[in-house]
């Protein structure tokens, strides 16, 4: 049995805003396991539980670049948040959204690779910065469209990006579904496009929360895939409930204003990381403990 300490149970807390005792039963349960551990609370309490995966767990900002049917979403991370309201770093990852839909790089070693400012790389330009500002950034991720669509951004700050892929007469349904996006986080744009491995995952807790009913067995099973279901149509873009009307779906927006969406990218700044925490309490200690010894 894996000893279970007051660390790990504030770091699963911290995730899931589960109680401090619930907690510790779910990790005594899990033998320690972090992740089987959240999912024991996502049965047991539900959505609650599910926190941690909106939460941002890293800095940075993103950032899009739009010059007729060619574009691109970037995501450039950093160690805090006074980093990214620095000139030069903004300035950075503009112009590196920019880069994208102009030389439309493979990858980010690609990218990295490329010349931004005269003679020097975007590596080099990077390293730079990392040297003057003292403080560490990357470049996550990104994602260019050249389809020959419409297409349309949204920024909420720096933290969430959207582009949406669309065809229609009207800019502002592109700009609405992209402000939808960033509000309810779909997943993907229909059901059936939801990727495999999240429908099996809710699955299983599915399956675990209607066995729990007592119910029988063929009663569990329509339960399950009742709770499926559900999942996908809240996960889709095309079946969640319009933000500016919620008496309509956005399918059901879109075709009545004669609007198809193609596809769409979102990134949330962070989304995924797992960002250090730190004890400032020990910290202080230690700094106490070496002036000591000095």
């Amino acid at each position: 049995m894996a000893a279970i300490t007051a660390g790990m149970v504030g770091e699963l807390r911290a995730k899931t805003d589960a109680p401090m005792m619930e907690c510790k039963k779910a990790l005594t349960e899990a033998d320690g396991d972090m992740v089987r551990a959240e999912e024991i609370l996502r049965v047991k309490l539900g959505s609650k539980a599910s926190k941690a995966s909106s939460r941002i767990a890293a800095e940075g900002v993103v950032t899009a670049f739009i010059s007729g049917n060619v574009g691109a979403l970037i995501e450039v991370n950093c160690e805090t948040d006074f980093v990214t309201k620095n000139d030069d770093f903004l300035k950075l990852a503009n112009d590196l959204a920019r880069l994208v839909a102009e030389k439309n790089p493979a990858d980010v070693a690609a990218l990295s690779a490329l010349p931004i400012d005269g003679d020097t790389t975007v590596e080099q330009l990077r390293t730079a910065l990392v040297g003057r500002i003292g403080e560490n950034m990357s470049i996550r991720r990104f994602k260019r469209f050249d389809s020959g669509s419409k297409l349309v951004s949204y920024l909420h700050g720096t933290r969430i990006g959207v582009i949406v892929e669309y065809e229609g007469a009207d800019e502002q349904v592109g700009k609405d579904v992209a402000m939808h996006i960033a509000a309810m986080k779909p997943v993907a744009l229909s059901s059936d496009a939801v990727p495999a491995d999240l429908i099996e995952k809710e699955r299983s807790v599915a399956s675990l929360k209607a066995a729990e009913s007592g119910k029988p067995a063929e009663i569990v099973t329509k339960m399950v895939e009742g709770s499926v279901q559900k999942f996908l149509k809240e996960v889709s873009l095309l079946n969640q409930s319009f933000v500016k009307n919620d008496k309509q779906t956005v399918e059901q927006m879109l075709k009545a204003t004669g609007t198809s969406v193609k596809s769409f990218v979102m990134f949330i700044v962070g989304e995924g990381i797992e960002k250090k925490q730190d004890d400032f309490a020990a910290e202080v200690a230690a700094q106490v403990a070496a002036a000591k010894q000095a």
